[in-house]
């Protein structure tokens, strides 16, 4: 990227980097609140956690739970959070393995490096809830890792510390489910089943499946095993998977739902090690499976006969069933919303540009082809390639652009509204209950876009062609033809004049467009498999969708594009006239046959195929070399640094779901990327 590109981006507050350095600055001095002696602001507690939450969360997750790491970062214990100490905390966040290294400072108070199995109970012996079990720390699960008594016990590391915290989730699991079956028989009850989820996974439970924990255990005959309890909780530290596998299923379901074996094939085939056992799959469809006598409550039925939607599976990882989730963007200024939607409008003119320009030469002979009658002494050309010979030796290289100032003057609004258009009217018509758009909404939406880039390209078009064929007149002393100019075209025609012929250009822009999408999405789809293991298509998959696409909607189309020709061309003397599409098609077809309507078909072919390639690749060059990254676009999803908050959270509610950590007897040191090992 250009110097001059960074120093303006940087001018504006643009470009990753300077907007992270801008936002960790400028959020604390958004939400400091209060002022201390010296005129300076800090950060109280309720301050910190307003700033700290993410905004976007897949769970429902208190923000009052984010005080653990006011603490953390409250190194003075002063109980307020100056610059430095934000700047230092929110750098330790932002380190590969955050979540683990701060779950370690509350365990390793005196920064020592490692722990003793007496500091790992302290910390956590006074965190469990009334009710839960108590951690048993001669487990041989602990002794594994600490060893056995009598002293002396070997320590845990760091590094130790990370697998720990992982086991213990299971171990927690097993203590707790023998707390509720004392007498050993393998079995608890729904509402045993319901108090262990809500000590150990609350945090990752989505509202829904809190609210019908005990309904999904009575469809195991109000009998719980262990085997039971492990599935359902592993699901819960899949559910990414769970979505991932779920989505790629429904995409390839025509009915836009999904069986017990279709979440199972696509599972095999997605994740190459990680496989879900029948029993999680079980317990997935018994989640997402709503009750058709009472949506509000989960199916009854057997998962074989259970059939799931898009929205079905979304109650199981989405934080609010049937609300929208608010995703709030970094808000920016009005320079730079200008800026932003200047960036994405100047790109998309000039890659269409870029585009258009290229491929011109080809639209002129198609132009001149099609505008050739049959009739003596009217024919010009032998051919295409005759044709192109001709003008240069006639006309000289500038002759093959005649035409071009108005069609780049039209190409950015006509490009705009075509696909603003396609891709509001494909969001409205998608099921929402299924995420499925049939085919015939898809060419709806092709029909809507050609139709409404009607109003750009009918008056552009209708000057441009007739720039077309005024230079072979002007050239060939066809008649006492003066100098055209598009000005004089304009004013020639007036308003409505340059409507002429727009009922054909209607008949060749909707097809086109009704023809062209649909192809290009399942093209992307279904050969180049977008979205399939999470793919992302490289710039020559699209260019190479675009471009064959535009094949079949380019010659099916021709008739109408001849029969607009004719009708917008200014007649010369001798030439045979027309006074609408109907006159046109009866006159084309008597006096030069069915042959005729596909006059520059194969030039259509060539220029609209490479038009859309150029302008797509013109557009992804034009990206790389200028990239704007600003954080406008809500559709994003969660940033690295949110998740990294999301998933310190997590770690620490592993160890204590109701947030008793504590980081009191933490040493107010200078916070450190690592810990001293």
């Amino acid at each position: 990227m250009s110097s001059w590109w960074g120093q303006l981006q940087a001018s504006v507050g643009f470009g990753s980097q300077s907007r992270q350095s801008h936002s960790r600055f400028t959020a604390r001095e958004t939400y400091a609140s209060h002022t201390d002696e010296h005129g300076a602001k800090y950060m109280d507690r309720d301050d910190f956690i307003r700033a700290i939450a993410p905004h976007r969360e897949f769970y429902a997750q208190p923000p009052e739970r984010y005080g653990i790491l006011f603490e953390l970062a409250d190194l003075t214990r002063t109980g307020r959070i100056s610059l430095q100490e934000f700047v230092d905390f929110e750098t330790v966040l932002a380190q590969p393995d955050a979540e683990y290294d701060l779950a370690f400072r509350l365990f390793d108070t005196e920064r020592k490096g490692f722990l003793t199995l007496d500091e790992f109970r302290a910390k956590l012996g006074s965190t469990i809830e009334a009710g839960g079990a108590q951690i048993d720390f001669n487990a041989d699960w602990f002794r594994i890792f600490f060893g056995k008594n009598p002293p002396p016990e070997r320590v845990v590391t760091y590094e130790e510390f990370c697998q720990l915290v992982k086991g213990f989730r299971m171990e927690r699991l097993k203590q707790e489910f023998r707390h509720f079956d004392p007498q050993g028989t393998g079995y608890i009850t729904p509402d045993d089943f319901r108090v262990i989820m809500l000590h150990v996974a609350k945090h990752i439970l989505s509202p829904f499946m809190t609210a019908h924990l005990s309904e999904l255990a009575y469809n195991f005959g109000g009998k719980i095993t262990f085997g039971h309890v492990q599935a359902f909780y592993n699901v819960l530290r899949q559910m990414d998977q769970v979505e991932r596998v779920a989505r790629k299923a429904i995409s390839e379901s025509a009915s836009g739902l999904i069986t017990r074996a279709d979440f199972q094939s696509t599972a095999s085939r997605l994740l190459h090690f990680a496989t879900f056992s029948p029993l999680e799959v079980d317990m997935v469809f018994f989640m997402a499976g709503r009750d058709p006598e009472d949506k509000t409550k989960i199916v009854s039925r057997p998962p074989d006969a259970i059939s799931l939607s898009l929205r079905d599976l979304t109650r199981l990882f989405t934080p609010a069933f049937g609300h929208k989730v608010p995703l709030v963007a970094t808000p920016l200024t009005p320079l730079q919303e200008v800026l932003q939607s200047g960036y994405n409008f100047g790109l998309g003119a000039i890659g269409g540009a870029i585009g258009a320009t290229v491929v011109y030469p080809i639209d002129l002979v198609k132009t001149r082809m099609q505008n050739q009658r049959k009739t003596p002494g009217q024919v010009l050309y032998r051919n295409s390639i005759d044709c192109f010979q001709k003008v240069i030796r006639n006309e000289g290289p500038r002759g093959l652009y005649r035409g071009l100032a108005p069609q780049l003057l039209g190409v950015a609004p006509e490009k705009a509204i075509k696909l603003t258009m396609n891709d509001l009217v494909r969001s409205r018509l998608t099921d929402r209950e299924t995420g499925v758009l049939p085919l015939w909404a898809e060419l709806a939406a092709g029909c809507a876009a050609g139709g409404s880039q009607v109003i750009f390209t009918n008056p552009l078009e209708i000057v441009k062609i007739r720039l077309q064929v005024a230079g072979e007149a002007a050239k060939l002393a066809i008649g006492a033809v003066p100098r055209v100019r598009a000005i004089h075209i304009v004013q020639e025609l007036g308003l409505l004049g340059l409507y002429k012929g727009v009922t054909a250009c209607l008949l060749r822009d909707v097809p086109f467009s009704a023809i062209y999408f649909p192809v290009y999405s399942h093209l992307k789809k279904d050969v180049f498999h977008e979205g399939q293991r999470d793919k992302k298509l490289a710039p020559w998959e699209l260019l190479t969708a675009g471009a064959v696409a535009g094949m079949p909607a380019a010659y099916l189309v021709t008739p109408a594009d001849v029969i607009k020709t004719r009708l917008q061309v200014a007649a010369r003397s001798g030439e045979t006239t027309y006074t609408g599409i109907r006159d046109a098609f009866v006159k084309i077809l008597r006096e030069e046959g069915p042959t005729a309507f596909f006059k520059g078909g194969l030039a259509r072919v060539f220029r609209s195929s490479p038009q859309f390639g150029v302008t797509l690749a013109s557009y992804e060059l034009l990206r790389k070399a200028f990239p704007l990254d600003l954080a406008g676009d809500t559709d994003k999803e969660p940033t690295a640094y949110e998740q990294k908050r999301r998933h310190t959270l997590r770690v620490i509610n592993d160890l204590a779901p109701f947030g008793g950590l504590s980081p009191r007897g933490f040493q107010p040191t200078r916070l450190q990327s690592k810990p001293v090992l």
